[in-house]
């Protein structure tokens, strides 16, 4: 799930250099190490798939009206395709789908325990805040991708819908009873604080991945760039709080 205005392709405009300019057969073949940073982006991103149709499915049972259900139930789907793909490719490139998963499953676990919403406008905040976070951070990583991979991961962040559907939501929650913002906003900065954290800690878990966002097999990234990436993730986030008609 992405923000609607994709506030984070601060790569958009850029030249590709390196692997980034590469296939995937060219960029594997000529750092072995890529390859590994590559199944564990992959292996993170199919199970929060996973976990994000799981979860869409629980809301469900949330939801005050049948049409809401219905909405959330064709979100769940959306996510479930994107796992599908996600598992396929891994398969492809000569991965096992739950070995390369499994590093990610008690993090991200932690993280929907640690958030677990008290009611259906939490749900939402929570699927709308705290899966585009994820879905920024991933971005800025797919800019340094080979094109084959590159295409899957912006391919699977696509919104699948939640997006929009939240703020209308929120925002008509709020306009029949402006306490609820109070709330809501106090919610939503505790979702930033934890989904920052559990990005951190599953980088830092994971050589491949801490390499390629400080150097070496992603070309570009550096100490600096990295401050940069979290301050457009950042940002994002501000505006994504506004279009919520929340105080970040």
């Amino acid at each position: 799930m992405e923000t609607p205005d994709n506030a984070t392709d601060g790569h958009a405009a850029e030249e590709l250099t390196g692997i980034a300019a590469q296939d995937w057969e060219q960029a594997s073949a000529a750092q072995p190490q890529y390859r590994a940073a590559v199944v564990d982006l992959l292996g993170a991103l199919a199970y929060g798939e996973l976990a994000a149709f799981e979860r869409l499915a629980e809301d469900a049972k949330l939801a005050p009206t049948l049409d809401d259900k219905a909405e959330l139930a064709k979100m769940a789907s959306a996510e479930f395709h994107h796992f599908e793909q996600l598992r396929d490719r891994l398969t492809a490139i000569d991965a096992e789908p739950t070995a390369a998963m499994e590093p990610f499953a008690a993090a991200l676990d932690g993280f929907h325990r640690q958030t677990a919403p008290s009611d259906w406008l939490e749900g939402l905040v929570k699927a709308y805040v705290g899966d585009s976070i994820a879905s920024d951070f991933y971005r800025e990583v797919a800019a340094r991708l080979d094109s084959d991979t590159r295409s899957l991961v912006l391919g699977v962040l696509d919104d699948t819908g939640h997006g929009n559907f939240a703020v209308e939501k929120v925002r008509a929650a709020i306009e029949a009873d402006p306490r609820v913002g109070g709330r809501l906003a106090l919610w939503a900065r505790r979702l930033m604080g934890e989904a920052l954290s559990q990005a951190q800690r599953v980088v830092a878990d994971r050589d491949a991945l801490s390499t390629m966002l400080v150097g070496g097999v992603a070309d570009g990234f550096d100490l600096a760039e990295v401050g940069r990436m979290f301050s457009r993730i950042t940002e994002a986030h501000t505006k994504r709080m506004a279009a919520l008609g929340l105080a970040a």
